[in-house]
């Protein structure tokens, strides 16, 4: 068969960048989620669950702001 129109639009990989920067960070949410449901009950027992959860906050906002720096979420460049 001969093709009609032209091929499959070409992405610009800032596109796929940003796309895999949301699913990882959507990710992390789902992980927090449980934590929050349990959240008066795991403070009842130990507040190493507040500690943890708070270190895994930091690790992701130190990760956001890296992203940031290096301008991954900026499209106009």
């Amino acid at each position: 068969m001969l093709p009609v129109g032209e091929g499959a639009p070409r992405f610009r990989v800032k596109f796929y960048l940003v796309a895999m920067l949301f699913v990882i960070f959507d990710i992390e949410v789902v992980f927090m989620y449980p934590w929050a449901v349990q959240f008066k009950e795991l403070i009842a027992t130990s507040a190493m669950a507040l500690l943890s959860m708070a270190c895994f906050v930091a690790i992701l906002g130190v990760a956001y702001l890296y992203v940031l720096k290096k301008g991954v979420l900026n499209w106009k460049a």
